[in-house]
Parts: C-alpha cells; structure tokens; sequence
C-alpha cells in the first residue's frame, strides 16, 4: 500500500483525501489539524473514525478540503477518511457502519432554496392585522 485517496462530501463541502502508512500526523490544507480546526469538537468529529476503529498512531492524513462551513468541512472530511480506511480495509467497513452514528453514510440533507415570496425558504412574511 503506497498512498490511499478518497472522497467525502457534506452540504456544500468537498474534501479529497490522501493517506500513507506512518505516524498519524494530519495535515488539512497545508495547515496543521489543530490550526485549521480550532475548535475541539470539530477535531474530535473528523477523526472519529480513526479513534473509534483505534487507529491514531497508524496512517499519516494529507486533506485537501474546499466549500461549505467549518462543520461541514469536518463531516466531509470523517466521511472521507471512513472511505479510505475501507479502500486500506474491507473488513473496517462493517463496524463503521454499525456503530450508533453510522460514520460511513454520506449525509444528503441540503440547504434548501427560497420560494418567491418567502422570506427564506418556507418562513412568509409577517402577517400584520391593521
């Protein structure tokens, strides 16, 4: 196994991922994890399939992540890394899927457009009596 890349997408954003066997150093966007996601919980969402499948010190994590919001960078970037530990291991696959959150489904929801007349997309115009 030489390099393994992958795919994830969440809302709006898109993140490529690259992974090499070696000592779990993460990069997103040249940047080091913790510089480019500053917040705790967003670095613990990205990396929760490499800590749930106990992986950390394994695979060096090279991300290439553009659109969207800071969380949804995040999602697609847990989503990706689910991929390419499944393209390194079939069996991964299973137990990414059975867990509670089921970190390896692509989740479809989007923003939904505004309507004519709508001041967003479902929310009317204040109704005024007089």
């Amino acid at each position: 196994m030489s390099q393994i890349n992958a795919v994830g997408r969440r809302k709006a954003s898109v993140a490529r991922v690259f992974m090499k066997p070696g000592s779990g150093k993460i990069t997103i966007n040249k940047r080091e994890l913790k510089d480019y996601f500053p917040i705790e919980f967003l670095q613990q969402a990205m990396t929760e399939p490499i800590r749930f499948l106990e992986l950390e010190d394994k695979y060096d994590i090279k991300v290439n992540v553009r659109g969207g919001g800071i969380k949804g960078q995040a999602e697609a970037v847990r989503l990706a890394i689910a991929r390419a530990l499944v393209k390194d291991n079939e069996e991964y696959k299973a137990e990414l899927k059975a867990k509670k959150k089921d970190l390896f489904t692509r989740d479809a929801r989007k923003v939904e457009r505004k309507k004519p007349g709508l001041r967003k997309a479902r929310r009317a115009k204040q109704f005024s009596k007089r």
